[in-house]
């Protein structure tokens, strides 16, 4: 057995995890990052889309993202060097995001227009001059496919608008292994294959975090950011009477096939409209999943390691037939092929990126799902975040904010508390 001190002890080895793990090694602290895994990003961020987009509901998330996209187009020099394994790559491919009755596109391009972020509108007619690969017929609401309606004829045309500066990670695992080289360049250390059993605070606010093998780490500050599991880190540490936003594991599944033959290549789209989203991906492929629509059974589970990894032939055809159903060249393939994993999901679709009621407890929880994009900034936050409130500021009475350095954007932290009040303008769904 091993006992180890630390300025920080980071649970979680995901691209969140390592982010922060690399902001603070950075600001010269001593790190320790502790994950079941055997090596980092082999969570639920293994499972990511991995697309970067702009468009949620809240100011600050959309400047989150809106920086985040910054560092991931000028990767090796925002993680100070390139990772000798190689680096993941940003690909600029656009997204369009189709409307639909229950989120009013306005108060997204509101944000963009106070942020100074390019967008393209269409109407009805302009969608299908500009995109003619797709069906831009209206199926709302949404239906299972099971349902002989889900086949009807379309009830009108669909408009959207386009982010031209959208695009996509080409691999997310060697993104969360880029940052943690970054942190090691730093100085950091990592516990893989390491299952925390006991998280304990002494009198004197040092924290000590007991793997179930034994080993020890003690530190001042530990950051949960534990993904599927940060409810249960949180248990053990006997953290979270103050949350008034839930954070609960779901099950999902992200699904492969070609892209469409002799059919110029559309952006990534976000489809509410029809409960899916899709992208191209390198090498001629296809990728689709869900939006979670309320025609389909939500798969929320107890323990994330008894998810199923295997993904399903129901999930596989709601999902393909969805996709096919816009754009109609899609192939759907016989047998399912994809990736299945375990979003760690805010009730209101928000993260969490607070201190918590314990001093030197800090979660990063609620991410999955929507918060892959952000990861760069969540880690710069997060340090800021701590070396705020460590120095004594009251997080809950006076908000933290930070300013962007690429874009200018403030980025309001109060948006993200374990306490705020329900985000009602989330669209309950992974698009936030």
């Amino acid at each position: 057995m091993t006992t180890t001190a630390s300025d920080a002890v980071i649970i979680g080895a995901g691209v969140i995890g390592s982010s922060i793990a690399y902001a603070l090694a950075a600001q010269g602290r001593s790190v320790t990052v502790i994950d079941k895994a055997g090596a980092p990003g082999h969570g639920s961020t293994s499972a990511s889309s991995a697309i970067i987009r702009f468009n949620y509901s809240t100011l600050s998330g959309v400047g989150l993202a809106w920086e985040s996209h910054h560092c991931w187009e000028e990767w090796e020099s925002f993680l100070g060097g390139a990772d000798p394994a190689g680096m993941t790559r940003f690909h600029r491919i656009g997204m369009l995001s189709l409307d639909v009755p229950v989120v009013a596109r306005r108060p997204v391009l509101d944000h963009f227009d106070a942020l100074g972020i390019p967008y393209e509108e269409f109407d009805a007619d302009g969608l299908a001059a500009r995109f003619p690969m797709l069906d831009n017929g209206r199926h709302w609401p949404n239906k299972p496919v099971t349902d002989p309606a889900f086949w009807d004829d379309p009830a009108g045309a669909i408009g959207g608008y386009l982010t031209p500066d959208a695009g996509y990670i080409d691999d997310p695992q060697l993104a969360a292994q880029n940052l943690a080289v970054a942190a090691r360049r730093h100085g950091a250390s990592y516990l893989l294959n390491t299952t925390v059993a006991a998280i304990d605070q002494a009198p004197d606010g040092t924290w000590t975090v007991r793997s179930a093998a034994g080993d020890t780490v003690s530190a001042p500050v530990v950051v949960n950011a534990a993904g599927p599991w940060s409810t249960k880190v949180n248990e053990l540490a006997q953290i979270g009477s103050d949350f008034t936003v839930s954070v609960r594991p779901l099950r999902q599944e992200v699904h492969y096939t070609r892209a469409p033959a002799g059919t110029a290549a559309p952006p990534a789209i976000g489809d509410l409209d029809l409960g899916t989203y899709m992208r191209p991906a390198p090498g001629g492929g296809f990728l689709v999943g869900g939006t979670e629509p309320e025609c389909d059974p939500f798969e929320w589970i107890d323990d994330p390691d008894e998810a199923d990894p295997r993904v399903s032939v129901d999930r596989f055809e709601a999902q393909l037939y969805r996709a096919a159903r816009r754009l109609p060249e899609l192939p759907v393939p016989n047998r399912p092929s994809g990736v299945a994993g375990v979003y760690d999901v805010a009730a209101d679709w928000t993260p969490i990126y607070d201190r918590t009621e314990a001093p030197g407890f800090y979660v990063a929880m609620g991410t999955s799902g929507n918060q892959f994009k952000n990861a760069p900034m969540v880690g710069v936050l997060m340090a800021h975040l701590i070396t705020e409130v460590e120095a004594g500021r009251d997080h809950d009475a006076d908000p933290v904010a930070y300013t962007g350095p690429r874009t200018g954007a403030v980025i309001d932290l109060g948006t993200f508390s374990r306490r705020r009040t329900r985000n009602s303008a989330s669209s309950g769904t992974v698009m936030g």
